[in-house]
């Protein structure tokens, strides 16, 4: 576990959003969702529950 990580956690936390807590770390998004996801392999939980927002 890498302190980063932990910063990528609070930051989805607080803003409840991948995208917001990408942009309040100066992240894409693609590398603050790899780094969660490798933190949760890690631990092996999810800690997230993630949902896709397309049109339908």
């Amino acid at each position: 576990m890498e302190l980063q990580q932990m910063r990528y956690v609070v930051a989805v936390a607080e803003t409840s959003n991948f995208t917001r807590a990408a942009e309040r770390c100066r992240v894409v998004q693609s590398a603050l969702s790899h780094q969660i996801a490798r933190l949760e392999r890690e631990l092996g939980t999810r800690l997230f529950d993630r949902t896709s927002r397309g049109s339908g």
